[in-house]
């Protein structure tokens, strides 16, 4: 049985985690996939392709990608290269303390430089990217022409 993990599930949005895959054939070829949709219901997303060990395992952090959005040992690759779905969109996070981003984290057999509703992973996962930790206070500030937001640790 195909698992996808992501650890921690839960994290801020500026700390590592770790993706892997276990339960693959030896050396199978896989696209691992992440993709989130944004506050204005833009989707960004990207992929990449990973053969995987002896041990049927792919780790983000030891295997390098062969292609897709990079190549290369990129621990957090799928995270750091999300490109939108539409050009000309920028990902931005309003709502910094009240939700997450939720990134879906998929892993197909074989190539697929682009994924329809007829394909079905192998296995999903979903991360929660969160801007600000628990207990932070947010005071927004307006003085003359400044503007923006202290946050205050608990």
């Amino acid at each position: 049985m195909v698992e996808v993990t992501v650890t921690p599930r839960s994290s801020l949005a500026d700390r590592p985690v770790q993706l892997a895959v276990r339960g693959l054939a030896p050396s199978q070829l896989v696209t691992l996939r992440a993709w989130l949709t944004d506050e204005h219901g833009e989707r960004f997303q990207a992929r990449a392709f990973y053969r995987a060990d002896e041990a049927g395992e792919v780790d983000a952090g030891r295997h390098a990608a062969l292609g897709g959005n990079y190549s290369g040992v990129w621990p957090m690759g799928l995270f750091w290269f999300l490109q939108p779905d539409n050009l000309f969109r920028r990902l931005m996070k309003r709502d910094v303390a009240g939700s997450p981003f939720l990134v879906h984290l998929e892993v197909f057999d074989g190539l697929h430089l682009v994924t329809g509703p007829q394909d079905k992973p192998l296995a999903a996962c979903t991360a929660e990217r969160w801007y600000v930790g628990p207990g932070v206070q947010r005071v927004p500030i307006r003085e003359g022409r400044v503007r923006g937001a202290l946050l205050l640790p608990p």
